[in-house]
């Protein structure tokens, strides 16, 4: 396995929606210095030169705090910049081939939303699974909301750790107590705070305590 369950502790997914007036560089810094322990950089709608670009940068800024940098979906553009993984989608490209394109030093998270996917991609080998969406999604408005017991039932049939992510903040983390879940997988509630440092580690705190 290439992550430390550690590094899946307090996991930041990138989003502009909520830049405001700062860059998403210095956004990234802000959630670094309140101590989240991975981050996804995730672009939908950004040209391939400006993604790498911001990739590369934000690539450099992570490992200053050694902390691992990934990048979702995008599997050719992580190897290219050596990034230190990335993470699939049901859809995206299938996990054997992401496997053979990055090499088998690399992470490689994977989407599972039901056991049975669950235990495909731990066979394939993925490092870890992402599972939700756990309080439903204000990033992805078709994200249904997982009943908790289905979260439970992932953690509970693979070997490998498992985060939750969706709609997860401060207010309702404290809800997943009880899972076997490595971490989890943070956006608005790290992304949309006015203070992201102070917010993100205020949500530090409270996951430690579940887990």
């Amino acid at each position: 396995m290439n992550i430390d369950r550690e590094q899946l502790k307090l996991y930041a997914v990138t989003d502009r929606s909520w830049l405001g007036h700062k860059t998403l560089y210095e956004q990234v810094e802000e959630a670094l210095k309140g101590g989240v322990t991975l981050v996804q950089l995730r672009e939908k709608h950004l040209a391939e030169d400006e993604f790498e670009k911001e990739a590369k940068e934000l690539l450099e800024l992570c490992h200053r705090y050694h902390v691992p940098l990934i990048i979702n979906d995008n599997v050719a553009l992580a190897a290219r910049i050596n990034a230190d993984g990335v993470h699939i989608g049901q859809s995206d490209m299938e996990l054997e081939n992401a496997r053979k394109v990055l090499g088998a030093d690399k992470i490689i998270g994977v989407t599972a939303k039901t056991v049975e996917q669950a235990k495909k991609a731990e066979a394939a080998g993925a490092d870890y699974l992402g599972s939700g969406a756990v309080f439903g999604s204000s990033t992805k408005t078709d994200a249904k909301p997982m009943e908790l017991s289905l979260f439970r039932e992932i953690c509970e049939s693979v070997q490998i750790p498992v985060v939750a992510i969706g709609g997860i903040n401060a207010d309702n983390v404290l809800a997943l107590k009880g899972s076997k879940l490595a971490g989890v997988a943070v956006v608005s509630g790290i992304f949309a705070c006015k203070d992201i440092e102070a917010g993100t580690r205020a949500l530090l705190a409270r996951v430690e305590t579940i887990l």
